[in-house]
């Protein structure tokens, strides 16, 4: 006699406790992880093997393992709840008065890491906001700023940057670190990687990879306050320079707000140094943002503290 199965009443709890189990290994861990009681993880479990006509788990010594309809009930369990995770994001959407399109600008090492984690957050909350990112210098990016081709620039101020015209723009400072030296793993700097910055004195005598790029672009040379550094290479891109890094070619300074971004082989050392007043990152917009830019502004500002949490610790 065939197995009589009634797949009808199975139920997206059960479902998802089935997977919980699947994925752990018990009953107890999943009862952990859902915040459900024990006695609780039990009823679902047998609901759901009520309703597949058969067992789902085969109960050892320690802990469970999924029998052959186990086994394809969680494989479609896997199906069933991403696709109603992401009809609840549509529907989401639906509700969200955040709609349209915005257009992100960034220079080049702001789109490493800080732009991507913005924006993923940004489109998470708001699924029905288009965001698209294009990259360019400080300069360029003010200019589109102005010229209504950009909703949001995210630029580099301070010191060794050209003084820019930011008078009647919002302006948000966003917090993600300074400048920092990128080094290849068998550097004697490296060991200070993730603890007590180096002090600059340390930088003395280091053969240099350096920016170039058109002319007017800041660029980024040697640690700014050393004098007659010794420069080793100039590249326009920075993959090229921190292949160079990773060659052992040289050390370049580079944004904390990319450090997550370097290459196998190439870390980031933070330096002490009190003669540097240091440099921001800013994000701006036209005056009176509307809700979709004030939004992007605060997913860029949770993304730098995201990124300065990681690198340097909470202040």
């Amino acid at each position: 006699m065939a197995t009589r199965t009634r797949v009808d009443e199975m139920t997206l709890a059960g479902l998802r406790v089935c997977r919980e189990i699947a994925l752990l290994g018990s009953f107890s861990a999943a009862a952990r992880s859902l915040g459900y009681s024990q006695p609780a993880i039990s009823r679902q479990v047998a609901a759901m093997e009520a309703a597949a006509g058969m067992p789902l788990f085969v109960r050892e010594t320690r802990g469970v393992r999924l029998t052959a309809a186990g086994t394809a009930v969680v494989n479609h369990a896997g199906r069933i709840l991403g696709d109603v995770d992401s009809l609840g994001q549509d529907l989401e959407g639906l509700g969200d008065r955040l709609v349209g399109r915005l257009r992100v600008g960034v220079f080049p090492t702001a789109a490493a890491v800080l732009a991507p984690r913005a924006i993923a957050h940004l489109t998470s909350e708001h699924p029905a906001l288009s965001v698209r990112l294009s990259e360019a210098s400080t300069p360029a990016l003010l200019g589109e700023l102005r010229n209504g081709r950009l909703a949001v620039a995210v630029i580099a101020a301070g010191t060794g940057l050209p003084s820019y015209d930011l008078e009647g723009l919002v302006v948000r400072r966003i917090p993600a670190g300074d400048l920092c030296v990128a080094v290849w793993e068998g550097h004697r700097l490296a060991t200070r990687a993730g603890s007590a910055p180096a002090p600059v004195d340390e930088l003395a005598g280091e053969r240099w990879v350096v920016g170039v790029g058109d002319r007017g672009d800041p660029q980024f040379a040697a640690w700014p306050t050393l004098r007659e550094p010794v420069i080793a290479h100039r590249a326009r891109s920075w993959p090229s320079r921190l292949g160079l890094v990773a060659a052992g070619l040289g050390i370049c300074v580079m944004p904390e707000l990319a450090a997550a971004s370097t290459p196998e082989g190439v870390t980031t050392v933070r330096v002490d140094d009190p003669g540097w007043p240091g440099r921001v990152t800013l994000a701006v917009a036209m005056a009176n943002p509307t809700a979709e830019v004030r939004a992007a502004l605060d997913a860029l500002e949770s993304a730098g503290l995201g990124i300065r949490a990681y690198l340097r610790g909470p202040d």
